[in-house]
């Protein structure tokens, strides 16, 4: 039987950050920090569809909870004079409040804009999701999909696989489709991976994506990669 690790959990550390950053001593708030954290980014993954969200990042400190949103379009987020991340902010404030948490930290909301969309892997899952939920074939989103990733110059190979009732079908399979160069066994190479699904209404197509954008060297700094993002609002 093969054993296959996710290409993100094996390069953290070489190309790669912890998506929460936080320490304790205490067994009890590592609970009860990794409980939270796993509701938060449900609950935002939900809130935030169809706003291409690349990561939810979480850092902690004694006094405050740093909340990093990575994003293709800020502009949906912050709304029209920042009115959306003031009301996504009561939002996660009231969601922290029945966690019951023992800390009462203070709540703090960056939003990063992801400049290269194309480059990311969750969200090129999301636009093939969105386009098979308008009853698209999927040949077709595979195939415009990956012309339009390869067309970005920061990208060297991208490998997509979809499964389940395709096209309908009474039975499920797999498709796949690859283009350029996905080492995945070379560490320093920098591989994006994402799993979305798409619910239709014959059943959930599964989406899983990579992305392969060159190698990282120690020259080259993790957060000179690629897929660059810059600040665009902070709350």
């Amino acid at each position: 039987m093969t054993h296959v690790a996710h290409p993100y959990i094996q390069r953290i550390g070489v190309n790669r950050d912890w998506k929460s950053r936080w320490f304790t001593t205490s067994p009890e708030k590592f609970r009860e920090y990794i409980r939270v954290d796993a509701a938060l980014r449900k609950m935002l993954n939900k809130r935030l569809k169809g706003m291409s969200v690349d990561a939810v990042e979480i850092e902690r400190s004694q006094k405050d909870i740093k909340i990093i949103i990575k994003t293709a379009r800020p502009g949906l987020i912050i709304g029209r004079s920042g009115e959306g991340i003031t009301k996504l902010k009561k939002e996660i404030d009231l969601f922290l409040r029945k966690q019951k948490m023992t800390d009462k930290p203070e709540l703090k909301i960056d939003i990063e804009e992801i400049r290269s969309p194309e480059s990311s892997a969750r969200i090129v899952g999301q636009m093939i999701a969105e386009g098979l939920e308008k009853r698209m074939t999927f040949r077709r989103v595979m195939k415009q999909t990956v012309e339009k990733v390869m067309a970005n110059r920061d990208v060297e190979g991208v490998r997509v696989i979809l499964s389940g009732r395709l096209g309908g079908a009474d039975m499920a399979r797999k498709e796949e489709l690859k283009k350029g160069r996905v080492p995945l066994q070379t560490l320093r190479a920098d591989i994006d991976f994402a799993r979305v699904e798409a619910n239709l209404p014959y059943g959930v197509i599964g989406i899983k994506v990579w992305i392969y954008r060159g190698e990282v060297f120690a020259d080259r700094k993790a957060g000179q990669q690629d897929v660059e993002a810059r600040p665009t609002h902070n709350r």
